[in-house]
């Protein structure tokens, strides 16, 4: 197994790249793209996933380290949340929520295993 050396090495924060640009590219046509609430709010939210992974992976001490990881968590089911109000707005379509639903349990599969 290889040594992790920066936060880019985590396969946690591969996946919650892979999440945010798909959330960016799903949010950036239509009605939802009009929806500055929602499409910023699930923006904002994937974004964090990134974002609390790399800042607990640069956190020195393990409490911090398993505070930020939750939090990166708990913002992969916020997008998951999120996505059920763009479909129940019909700003995106159940193949879509279906495909982005899945990258975000996978991150917080990744997130967890990461955590143990």
């Amino acid at each position: 197994m290889p040594t992790i050396q920066s936060f880019e090495d985590i396969e946690a924060w591969q996946k919650a790249r892979e999440l945010t640009q798909a959330e960016y590219s799903c949010s950036n046509t239509g009605l939802f793209a009009k929806d500055f609430g929602l499409r910023d709010q699930i923006r904002r939210a994937a974004v964090s996933i990134m974002s609390n992974i790399a800042e607990g992976f640069d956190r020195s001490g393990s409490a911090e380290f398993f505070h930020f990881f939750a939090i990166a968590k708990g913002s992969a089911g916020e997008v998951e949340a999120q996505l059920y109000v763009a479909l129940d707005q019909e700003y995106i379509t159940k193949e879509e929520v279906t495909s982005l639903h899945n990258l975000a349990v996978s991150t917080k599969k990744l997130i967890a295993g990461f955590m143990n």
